[in-house]
Formats: structure tokens, C-alpha cells, sequence
């Protein structure tokens, strides 16, 4: 005679054994929705997923009837867009990062908003006002509400003003995060890139305000943070290792001295598994005939990719990527091994445009974004956006973010 299981009565400690076996979010998500039972016995937050595959946040369009208040998220391996309700990222904000699922807003105001767009919880660094080089900001001197000096040598330099929007657009170029927010003991940090000037910033958790981070000797092109340290790279492909968690008021800085790579437009950070990897990105300039009138725009052509050799140190070329995938722009520089998720291609950077927003002033246009494969250098396009199909473009740029529940 067989005998029928009534699976909504497992034991709770069997059910949460099982929940902690599942990788994807969105696997949990059902595994809660089973019975009653199944989601009183596991957490309403997993905390042992490891890193998802990044979705494209696009950028909003006037013909949703709900573009004030949504913004669309493509999802790579549904190959679908999610529609969430985020009014804090509107069309008057700017998007400058996004670390560990939390997406780094800038607006019209000094404010500068960390957001996570699945849970909506919402936490604010120092404003723009409290960096070192901004001298003064009040509301009362419109269109130059900010007086910033142009170097970060103790206020030395010249000085300029600054709109609410020309501070929110141009004064920094990107934000990243040691750890998500509401990770652990809530203890972060903070590094920012800022545009025009040598010095990185940064903040912990409960600061006031940003500090120098001095010692820095080029301008940073990207920033990541990988074993207890923030990793900068130049131009020429120079590491900068930056200890903030040590000394409270000076944070320690060291060099990686590697020969010089030239030759590239822009340089990113990745770390994948114990390798350190540098991803130079080039850039051509093309004529690109618009509907209404023809410009010039700035297209990627193709990529290298390097790994440090810590003998040397040196840098030495890759030619495949093997198993892992490479997410890089205006986020936080990700590796992850494209077999563990459905829709990702292996051997392949995702990249978007993070270079230029000046691309998206002009009303029609095409993204500079799409899929490098390293191992013939040709670019696919991403599903979201067919190549050489004009429509209306809306600010801010994509940009990859990882749905991160906590």
C-alpha cells in the first residue's frame, strides 16, 4: 500500500536545513510560498545567498504611465523586466554606484541616499556639503549654492561655484561600499571617486562628514574592495591599497608599483576569486546618424583583461576569462562564474556606459552597452537593447545592480 507524504508538515529544522541548500533568491522566494508552514520556519530574509547575478536598472521612460514612481530592472536569466516602486530614484536623481544591491543616489539637494531597491530601505551617507573641498553651500545663492576649492590640499587652490545640479552630476564620479549596510554590526565604509581631483574620500558608518584619503598619487578610474581593503587604480594601471578600518584619522596607504600599461581609455578593478584583474576598456569615436540630426558619440570597441602577477608585480594578459563573467561601469566591479546562472554567458565582460553621460543629453540615441566576448573580441548586444535601434533615451544611464535582500 503506498503511502502519501503530507509535505507541508515537514519538521521546521528540516525545512530550514533544505532553505539554506538553495543559491537564488528568487528560489527562495517560491520555497517560502509552498504553505504557511515552510515560511514561518525560515527566516523572511536569507543571509547565506551568495552573490546574484546583477540586473540592469534602465533608465526610466515617459511611456509608462508609472515612470515618476517605478523603475524597470532586466532580469538576465528570466530574460524579463521587474517593475519596482522606487520614487526616491526619479529623473531628477543620479545614479553614481551601486555595492552589494545597494544603489548610491545623488539628487538636487546635498543629500546622498543608499538605497536598496528590493527591501526600499533607504540610509544616508554625509552629504556633498561635508567634503573637505566644499568651502561653503547655502540654498539662498541660486544656481551657485556650493563654493568648492579645486584642490584637496587643506582648501588651497582656486575656487568655484557649483549648482545643485552641476554638483550632483559632475562632483562625483562614483561611490563604493565595503559591505552592505545592514550587513552584520551595521559597520561599513564608505570610498568615493571624486571628478577633478587626486584624493579619494571616504566615511564609516555614523561620520558627520567625508576625509581625505591622503597619499593617493594619480587620479583614481575605479575603486573596489576586496580583503579588508579598498583597491584604486589609474590610468597607467597603478594599484593604490587603502587601509580605512586601521588607523581612525589616517587611514594606511600602499602602492603596488606595476610597469605602465598605456594604451587604453579607461581602466576598472575586478576581484575574482584570489586573482586581481585589470580591465582596460577602449573607446572609438563615431558619427552616429540620428533621426533627427547626426553627432558624434564615444562606442566601445573592445576589451583587454589582465591579472597581477604579485611576483613582479606585474600585469599579465588573459586571453579567456574561462568560466567567469565580468559585470563592470558605474557599479562595483563583479566576477562570478556564468555556469552557476542560467542566461549568463561565460568568457564575457557585460559592460555600460559609465564614461560619458553626455551620450544621453540628446533626446534619440544608442547605449553604449552590450556583451565583450574575450575570445573573438565580437560585441552582442543585450537583450533589453537591440544595437542600432533608435528610440527615445532617458537619464540616468544603466546601470548593473544585485538583487541582495539584505
Amino acid at each position: 500500500m503506498k503511502m502519501e507524504v503530507d509535505w507541508t508538515e515537514l519538521p521546521a529544522e528540516l525545512i530550514e536545513a533544505i532553505s539554506k541548500k538553495l543559491k537564488f533568491y528568487s528560489d527562495y522566494i517560491r520555497f517560502q510560498r509552498v504553505c504557511r508552514n515552510w515560511r514561518l520556519s525560515i527566516p523572511k530574509t536569507p543571509n547565506h545567498l551568495p552573490p546574484q547575478l546583477p540586473w540592469l536598472m534602465l533608465p526610466q521612460s515617459q511611456s509608462q504611465s508609472q515612470s515618476q514612481t517605478h523603475c524597470a530592472f532586466f532580469n538576465l536569466s528570466a530574460n524579463k523586466v521587474h517593475l519596482l516602486n522606487l520614487p526616491e530614484a526619479s529623473l531628477r536623481s543620479r545614479h553614481c554606484g551601486s555595492s552589494h544591491g545597494w544603489v548610491v543616489i545623488l539628487d538636487e539637494t546635498p543629500a546622498i541616499l543608499l538605497l536598496n531597491p528590493l527591501t526600499r530601505v533607504k540610509i544616508h551617507l554625509p552629504p556633498l556639503s561635508s567634503f573637505p573641498n566644499v568651502v561653503s553651500f547655502s540654498y539662498f545663492d541660486i544656481g551657485r549654492e556650493y563654493t568648492v576649492a579645486s584642490y584637496l590640499l587643506a582648501g588651497a587652490g582656486d575656487r568655484y561655484n557649483c549648482s545643485l545640479r552641476q554638483m550632483r552630476d559632475s562632483f562625483i564620479k562614483k561611490i563604493v561600499l565595503s559591505s552592505s549596510p545592514v550587513d552584520k554590526d551595521y559597520n561599513f565604509f564608505a570610498v568615493a571617486i571624486l571628478n577633478q581631483a587626486v584624493d579619494l574620500a571616504y566615511c564609516r558608518n555614523g561620520d558627520q562628514c567625508w576625509t581625505l584619503i591622503e597619499g593617493m598619487q594619480s587620479y583614481s578610474e575605479d575603486v573596489i574592495y576586496r580583503k579588508g581593503s579598498f583597491y584604486a587604480v589609474d590610468k597607467a594601471g597603478l594599484i593604490t591599497v587603502c587601509d580605512v578600518a586601521g588607523d581612525k584619522d589616517k587611514p594606511r596607504v600602499s602602492i603596488i608599483q606595476t610597469p605602465p600599461q598605456f594604451g587604453g581609455d579607461m581602466q576598472y578593478l575586478v576581484g575574482s576569486e584570489d586573482e586581481l584583474l585589470l580591465v582596460t576598456r577602449y573607446l572609438d569615436l563615431e558619427f552616429d546618424f540620428e533621426p533627427h540630426q547626426p553627432q558624434l558619440v564615444y562606442r566601445t570597441t573592445r576589451f583587454e583583461v589582465f591579472k597581477l602577477n604579485w611576483c613582479g608585480p606585474q600585469w599579465e594578459r588573459m586571453r579567456s576569462l574561462g568560466d567567469t563573467a565580468l559585470f563592470i561601469g558605474q557599479n562595483s566591479s563583479l566576477a562570478l562564474s556564468a555556469s552557476d546562472f542560467p542566461g549568463c554567458l561565460a568568457d564575457c565582460i557585460y559592460y555600460t556606459d559609465d564614461y560619458s553621460e553626455s551620450n544621453y543629453d540628446d533626446v534619440y540615441g544608442e547605449h553604449d552597452l552590450g556583451i565583450f566576448k574575450l575570445e573573438d573580441g565580437s560585441i552582442e548586444p543585450l537583450p533589453c537593447y537591440p544595437r542600432y535601434s533608435h528610440y527615445r533615451l532617458r537619464w540616468p544611464p544603466p546601470l548593473w545592480v544585485t538583487p541582495n535582500p539584505f
